[in-house]
């Protein structure tokens, strides 16, 4: 007996660069010559979604680091540190042709970016992979990123940054919604191609943007393609409750597990928000047939970090048995955790023991799907399509 579709719990994966341990490149298995080739991406993706996952992530920043390793990825001086990377939407707009059902969630920075530009971005990305895309948001307060764009003071407080964010969330959902499902007639015999009542100024003013609209993406398939962001601390809570519709969390321990999602649901009522934010939490996984094995092979990195790896998840090492024993500890409805996002500690030998080792024991486990049930991204994450606001309204 296989889950059900309402049973099965989510599982996501982080990507970037090597793997989430930064001497992974070094292995054998590697293939540090292609981090920057399409095929890279494609080849990644596509193992993901032959374990059925629900999403993939992609990682980006604005430093050289695509941020997918470890604290010590981004020390001064290195040279044996893999660094450099491609822009995570465009990765993801091809690998949006090469797939046909994982949901694909590429990352932007609030904190330099513009969100009409992220809007018609994702939206884009909605439409050429039918509904499967989302957009991780998050911030930069590092003085190195500003002085890559001149334009802004120094590191700025963590709390403006995230106030600014909640912002860009909000000018994205506001545009996606500014063409109504039925804005374009394509009426051939009429010659009308679009209603222009159906197309709607968002007339957006706040302290961060000042964003009139509309945009000129028609609507995403999605109507709104998923938003999520990483979750560390309560200032962060509180904006995943207010704004996403995805959060990837780090607890320690399922206690504290119970108290983030607690403090997100409070955040989301206190906003007005109706459907609960999806909560799943992140395991960064080093996997071997047994114990010894998994263990040499986060050691043997680890010798040439030169130092232990830590992260800011939690770190499984081990085997697929004891991954899913910790997916269920955290998964359950007493915690509110409802799935996992998995960041292998090297890719792809991490990965492919997450596709052929991991999810098998979620499926013995009766805890994991044994195949797609839904086509969109907000279908695997059982989160309706939302209305659009601005639908019955007489654009001015």
């Amino acid at each position: 007996m296989s889950a059900s579709p309402e049973q099965s719990i989510h599982v996501g994966v982080a990507l970037g660069g090597a793997g989430r341990h930064p001497a992974a490149w070094r292995l054998d298995s590697a293939r540090p010559t292609e981090l920057v080739s399409a095929q890279y991406w494609v080849d990644q993706v596509r193992l993901a979604e032959q374990g059925l996952l629900d999403l993939v992530t992609i990682e980006d920043s604005f430093s050289l680091s695509d941020s997918s390793s470890g604290p010590a990825a981004t020390a001064d001086g290195r040279v044996d540190l893999a660094v450099g990377h491609l822009d995570s939407t465009l990765i993801a707009a091809r690998v949006a042709l090469a797939t046909d059902h994982v949901g694909l969630i590429p990352t932007a920075v609030t904190t330099h970016t513009e969100p009409f530009h992220v809007s018609k971005a994702i939206a884009s990305l909605d439409h050429a992979s039918h509904g499967r895309a989302g957009v991780r948001l998050r911030i930069s307060h590092h003085a190195g990123d500003t002085a890559l764009f001149g334009r802004r003071p120094g590191a700025e407080p963590v709390p403006d940054l995230l106030a600014e964010a909640a912002d860009h969330a909000e000018v994205l959902r506001r545009l996606w919604d500014s063409w109504e499902d039925d804005a374009e007639i394509r009426d051939i015999a009429t010659g009308r191609f679009i209603d222009r009542d159906k197309l709607h100024y968002i007339d957006f003013r706040g302290a961060f943007f000042s964003v009139r609209g509309p945009s000129i993406t028609p609507r995403p398939p999605q109507g709104q393609p998923i938003i999520a962001a990483l979750s560390h601390t309560g200032d962060v809570h509180r904006f995943v409750g207010s704004s996403a519709d995805l959060a990837f969390v780090t607890p320690t321990d399922v206690a504290d597990a119970c108290g983030i999602v607690a403090e997100i649901d409070r955040a989301r009522v206190e906003a007005g928000r109706g459907d609960a934010v999806r909560v799943l939490a992140d395991l960064t996984v080093f996997l071997g047939d047994t114990r010894a094995q998994a263990r040499a092979h986060r050691d043997r990195l680890d010798e040439w970090l030169g130092t232990e790896f830590s992260d800011d998840a939690a770190v499984v090492v081990g085997t697929p048995a004891d991954v899913a024993d910790r997916i269920a500890e955290l998964v359950d409805p007493e915690t509110g955790v409802v799935g996992v996002r998995l960041r292998p500690g090297a890719v792809p030998l991490d990965l492919e023991a997450i596709v052929a080792g991991v999810v098998p024991e979620l499926q013995r486990r009766n805890l994991f799907r044994t195949h797609y049930s839904e086509e969109t991204l907000r279908g695997h994450l059982r989160l309706p399509r939302p209305a659009n606001r601005y639908a019955g309204l007489v654009t001015a």
